[in-house]
């Protein structure tokens, strides 16, 4: 903002008035500074022509001030000979601009004045001296407000306090915790939920935690988005969860009780996690795998689809279901063409019955995997802890010169082989058995009903492999013409 005042044949003079923060937008603090300085120059019966303001600009953070900017220019065109500001550190924070301030003041006689730190003679070594003391210590000031403003966030992150921006599911705001502030632009007093006042939402936590589980077991992210989708489930938007909103909500380290700050993992959160910490290293290291396979078409919706192997000769493929070649019903088939005639239908219920057959014999249980009773969770969450402590030690280290940069790359690398080695032991210990959920029941067939095709094509995955051979032509001996034969099993588990 610029305004222009006029006067008598007196010594002329220019206000710079700056403040880096204004939170109501009302402008407060530059309307005293404005005062101030008006104030020093009747006393000096100066005519001040020009008020140039930047308000809400920081002199340190190296944005552009069109004020300050403007004044130069004109400056350096005659407009005044004199500066009014409020404080030096209004005018810089910067060395570099302190320089060139000095060349312009030297140039063309230009003397500072401040209400705070008096005359500023900057023709004179003397005057640049205490220029240059000031600047110096108004940046220092700045690099210490800015250390406390680091620290106070990072103490908020492990506080679990939330800091702005969109409410992260699972999390939201206690009945009647409401808080008062000013806007910025209106300067009205506005009333909204405390958003650094976060507490577990009941619904919403159980959605986390179920899809946690379901991811263990073995769930796509693509099937989560869907159950999403039947159940009427949402972002904290109002909008329809996407894949990429539920590989973000699941791979966030709050669901565990852990703090983050600038991207970093900083510590404990100082909150009740929603997410065992065991269970969420096991999802991040199941959707980080690079080896996990995803599959960017539609979602297969039969039980062999991509599964089931062609066993043509030395057919390499997989087989999917298509309809095509004239035929009124879905049939396997690889992509050469190999087996068109299978019924999916008919195939997928009978490797149904042979899986659920087997889980139903009484040593069904030998074919679970071991369990984690060996894995120490608790001591591996805090060597994983001291891992990322030692990787940002290290990190300190080389940002204050006392180790080189191939001693960092080596000792980080060193650091990221040993925290990988914990998040799988981690996974292994929360991921669960594909069978769990089967073996042991009372009604397999009925269990295996209750899961969804997601999960029944991971028991198929875990437990056996299956071979289409070629089916035998005509009528099989039990009168039908199903080949029953044709359809091979390779048990994983046993037999």
């Amino acid at each position: 903002m610029k305004t222009t005042q006029t006067g008598g044949a007196r010594t002329r003079a220019v206000i710079y008035c700056r403040i880096s923060q204004d939170r109501t937008g009302a402008g407060l603090g530059i309307d005293r500074q404005r005062e101030d300085c008006e104030k020093l120059a009747a006393r000096h019966d100066w005519h001040v022509v020009e008020i140039y303001v930047d308000n809400d600009v920081s002199a340190y953070s190296g944005k552009k001030r069109p004020g300050y900017e403007q004044m130069l220019a004109d400056l350096d065109e005659g407009t005044a000979t004199i500066v009014v500001a409020w404080h030096t550190d209004r005018l810089h924070r910067s060395p570099t601009e302190l320089e060139k301030y000095i060349d312009l003041s030297e140039r063309r006689g230009v003397s500072t004045h401040t209400v705070q730190a008096g005359e500023l003679d900057l023709s004179t070594p003397t005057g640049r001296m205490t220029a240059r003391i000031l600047g110096a210590v108004a940046r220092q000031e700045s690099e210490h407000k800015g250390e406390r403003v680091a620290r106070a966030r990072r103490q908020k992150a492990l506080a679990g306090e939330w800091m702005g921006g969109i409410r992260p599911f699972g999390w939201g705001v206690p009945t009647g915790e409401m808080r008062t502030r000013v806007d910025r632009k209106t300067g009205e007093e506005v009333v909204e939920p405390a958003l650094d006042m976060l507490r577990a939402v009941p619904e919403e936590a159980e959605a986390l935690r179920y899809w946690t589980d379901q991811i263990l077991a073995g769930a796509s992210i693509r099937s989560l988005v869907k159950w999403c989708a039947d159940k009427g489930i949402t972002t904290t938007r109002g909008n329809p969860v996407t894949h990429t909103d539920m590989r973000d909500m699941l791979l966030r380290p709050r669901n565990a009780g852990i703090a983050v700050y600038r991207g970093e993992e900083v510590g404990r959160g100082k909150w009740e996690p929603i997410v065992d910490e065991a269970k969420y290293r096991a999802v991040v290291a199941i959707l980080k795998d690079p080896a996990r396979v995803t599959t960017p078409g539609a979602s297969p919706k039969w039980l062999g689809s991509i599964l089931f192997r062609c066993g043509r000769g030395d057919c390499p493929h997989y087989v999917y279901v298509t309809q095509s070649g004239g035929r009124s019903y879905p049939s396997y088939r690889c992509q050469t063409g190999h087996g068109g005639g299978r019924r999916a239908e008919v195939v997928d219920q009978y490797v149904e019955d042979v899986i659920v057959e087997r889980l139903s014999r009484p040593d069904a249980h030998d074919l679970l995997l071991p369990g984690p009773d060996d894995v120490d969770v608790t001591a591996l969450q805090a060597e994983g802890e001291q891992i990322r402590q030692r990787m940002r030690n290290l990190a300190g280290m080389y940002g204050a010169g006392q180790i080189d940069d191939l001693q960092f790359a080596e000792g980080t690398d060193t650091a990221r082989a040993q925290l990988e080695g914990v998040t799988k032991q981690l996974a292994r210990a929360a991921t669960r058995d594909p069978l769990a959920g089967l073996v042991g029941q009372k009604d397999v067939r009925k269990a295996w009903k209750a899961l969804g095709l997601e999960q029944q094509r991971n028991v198929l995955r875990s437990l056996v492999t299956v071979t289409l051979k070629t089916p035998r032509p005509g009528r099989m001996p039990d009168g039908g013409y199903f080949d029953y034969d044709a359809v091979v099993f390779e048990w994983k588990r046993g037999g």
